[in-house]
């Protein structure tokens, strides 16, 4: 017989906090877009882990405008970082963003 302790993340066996429960659905509302998760993974597969804007509105069928909303969102919740160079934007993944939210995920209410 399985039990919930055994089979389940630290996520359903404990309740989270208030603050916990509101930092963490900022991330994952950030990433409950596909053109977001999209975006994520090509700024993290990217050479250098860097990708410029010019480069990733080119992947989409969406308009500029539109791409950019996308990247401030990602930006917002502390999943990308944004660095201006000459007149072009090139983001990054944070560093552990990923791993923190795993993590998370993992403890949340421990």
């Amino acid at each position: 017989m399985t039990t919930a302790a055994s089979c389940c993340s630290a996520l359903v066996r404990e309740p989270i906090s208030a603050a916990q429960a509101s930092e963490l659905a900022v991330t994952l509302k950030a990433l409950g877009d596909p053109v977001r998760l999209r975006l994520l993974g090509l700024i993290a597969a990217s050479d250098g882990g860097e990708a410029c804007v010019c480069d990733l509105t080119a992947a989409f069928d969406l308009a500029q405008p539109t791409i950019s909303h996308h990247l401030k969102v990602l930006r917002l919740a502390g999943l990308i970082n944004a660095e201006r160079r000459a007149s072009w934007m090139y983001y990054s993944v944070v560093p552990g963003a990923l791993k923190a939210l795993t993590t998370a995920l993992d403890n949340a209410g421990a």
